[in-house]
């Protein structure tokens, strides 16, 4: 039973998305109380549920821990979109629905006869959005991406790794994470909202690359005003030092540290206990340590490896300079300011077992938001939504399941 003190109780979403951004957009209004069903097939799966890391190891399709963070509090049912009993359910599904997504290349959701006109025809107020690479018009609309496409095609791909060396990317696809689904779940709730006031539904347009070329900011507006090309730099800073990652005690430890103003630099030779570093005349002005940046931070390795990175950063802290140890998923997963928190929430889930959650990153005093169902089977829900949805008894499913509408 829903807990209707949840925002988005009372909301249908029938998602479409798979894979990256689009599912976690409808992750995002499912942890807030949509009721999003997740419209899969068995025959052609969402690429994450055959994605690593598995729990235990044991490959499965119920058992991937990165479609599991994508896709809690979701329920999920499976019909053959290439038979026309699967279209006929997924129509029905829709007008029993308020949003429809999906992050296809344009024309795929028309091949099923569930594009937006047609929706619009028998579902006027439908929010529907499409979240194709590059939107539905322009020369390269029909292209295909994914997160690691748009990290490229951006620039933000280009703008991440080492000086002298090749374009790094951003090790997972970001795009995916943060900017590409918050951008369209923000458009959703606008749309709901004017469809609250008005009772009209409305077209969702979202190019995905656009809202990645908006965390770029400071290289597109250095190329606008200066016409220089940004280029990587690592972990430092375009105009300040010392900023950056520096070696820590133990094997691959590391500790963060920026304190480019005088008196952060001074608190830090202080607490190293370095004064041959406070009186080199390499190092006696903020400018002169950026121009001698490369040896200031071989110095300051020798330092900071003999120290244990969190112990060193509580010390640093202290001292009013921002530094912070460089933590590894074990590190993040026991983190006693997360769990203050209560941003990991655990779910028994069906086949995996008890499994760890992202909780969404705000917390409200009225109305929560907060992963409430583990991430579902394949098709667990199938029978479910078509009984509580679209009113079926246990013979009119069996006769779906036997003319393969089902699967």
């Amino acid at each position: 039973m829903m807990n209707h003190k949840f925002p988005l109780a009372g909301i249908t979403v029938a998602d479409f998305t798979w894979i990256g951004a689009g599912s976690y957009t409808t992750k995002i209004l499912a942890d807030f109380g949509a009721d999003v069903v997740k419209i899969e097939s068995a025959e052609r799966l969402d690429t994450l549920r055959d994605a690593k890391p598995f729990k235990d190891g044991i490959r499965g399709v119920n058992r991937s821990g990165y479609f599991a963070d994508r896709n809690s509090s979701k329920r999920s049912i499976t019909l053959n979109m290439k038979t026309p009993e699967g279209r006929a359910l997924a129509r029905r599904l829709i007008e029993r629905s308020d949003v429809v997504a999906n992050n296809f290349t344009p024309g795929a959701m028309e091949k099923f006869g569930l594009g937006y006109a047609a929706v619009r025809e028998f579902k006027q107020d439908i929010v529907y959005i499409s979240m194709a690479m590059h939107g539905q018009t322009g020369p390269e609309a029909k292209y295909l991406g994914y997160g690691l496409t748009m990290g490229a095609v951006t620039g933000l791909h280009y703008l991440c790794g080492l000086p002298d060396r090749e374009p790094a990317g951003t090790g997972t696809n970001f795009p995916d994470h943060v900017p590409n689904p918050t951008h369209a779940a923000f458009a959703i709730l606008a749309a709901l909202r004017h469809r609250r006031r008005t009772g009209e539904g409305q077209f969702i347009d979202m190019a995905q690359i656009e809202p990645t070329i908006a965390l770029l900011g400071p290289a597109i507006m250095d190329y606008t005003v200066n016409g220089r090309v940004a280029n990587r730099a690592g972990n430092q800073h375009i105009a300040a030092a010392p900023h950056g990652v520096y070696p820590a005690r133990g094997e691959d430890r590391w500790i963060a540290i920026s304190a480019p103003a005088d008196a952060a630099w001074h608190a830090l030779l202080q607490e190293l206990g370095d004064s041959a570093l406070a009186s080199d005349p390499r190092f006696a002005t903020g400018v002169a340590r950026w121009q001698h940046h490369a040896e200031l931070d071989a110095a300051l390795a020798r330092h900071t490896a003999q120290y244990d990175a969190l112990e060193l950063a509580q010390r640093l802290q202290r001292r009013g300079i921002a530094a912070g140890p460089v933590q590894d998923a074990a590190d993040v997963l026991r983190d006693p300011q997360l769990q203050a928190r209560g941003h990991w929430v655990y779910q028994e889930h069906p086949e995996m077992g008890r499994t760890v959650y992202n909780a969404l990153p705000f917390r409200m005093s009225r109305t929560p938001g907060y992963p409430h169902r583990p991430a579902p089977l394949l098709g667990q829900h199938t029978e479910e939504v078509l009984r509580e949805k679209l009113a079926l008894d246990a013979a009119g499913i069996e006769s779906l399941r036997a003319c393969g509408a089902l699967r």
